[in-house]
């Protein structure tokens, strides 16, 4: 689904080399969610934007031979200048998707009415949450990335995100980034564990809420 091949990646800070990723190569196979664990600044983001493309290595190699969708929830690929429903036609057009009924599903469940012709520079936090969400699920992924999100808004919106979701889930793989360890148990049935610029994978999901109990202690 996704290769990592001798993955290197620092960033330079003060003067100062810090390595995040030191040369770490795995498979994520197809047919299992993975839960990605570890403490504050071991690099959980950092590997979610290599999976996704939105960050490059510095060295090695992300290959993909799944269709891989941007960070669940995730606007910073939208264009704030152009409307809700112009920066919906674009996305839809670009995977492929029939742009009214696209467009069609994220108007119901976004639920920011008039504002979706609207440009999203004038958008709440709140409202672009909601279309940045809806858009992720009017789209088909073979695999969806969460980084820390899995509802926003309200109670009642938050429910109806993982009603939404939980259909997804049945036919789609999920690597996900999270501090709650009961989400990732519920998600996820294989987990790893990012420490000192390594990964530590467990082909169960507990077993590496156990190691990262004993980091986080």
């Amino acid at each position: 689904m996704i290769q990592l091949e001798n993955i290197f990646k620092y960033y330079r800070s003060n003067g100062h080399l810090k390595v995040v990723l030191d040369h770490i190569s795995f498979d994520f196979k197809a047919g299992r969610s993975y839960g990605i664990l570890g403490v504050n600044g071991a690099g959980k983001s950092t590997l979610m934007r290599l999976l996704a493309g939105t960050e490059l290595p510095n060295g090695g190699r992300v290959r993909r031979s799944a269709r891989v969708s941007w960070p669940l929830g995730f606007s910073g690929g939208l264009h704030p200048k152009l409307t809700g429903r112009e920066n919906v036609q674009f996305v839809a057009r670009i995977y492929g998707h029939d742009v009214r009924r696209t467009i069609g599903f994220v108007e119901d469940f976004a639920e920011v009415g008039a504002y979706i012709d609207v440009p999203i520079e004038t958008y709440s936090s709140g409202m672009l949450a909601r279309l940045a969400f809806g858009l992720s699920m009017a789209i088909d992924f073979e695999c969806y990335l969460i980084d820390e999100v899995t509802a926003v808004g309200d109670a009642r919106f938050a429910a109806r995100c993982r009603e939404e979701f939980e259909k997804r889930k049945k036919r789609s793989d999920i690597i996900m980034v999270s501090h709650s360890i009961p989400t990732v148990q519920e998600y996820c049935n294989c987990g790893i564990v990012l420490a000192g610029g390594k990964i530590y994978v467990f082909s169960n999901v507990d077993d590496a809420v156990e190691l990262y109990k004993k980091l986080n202690a």
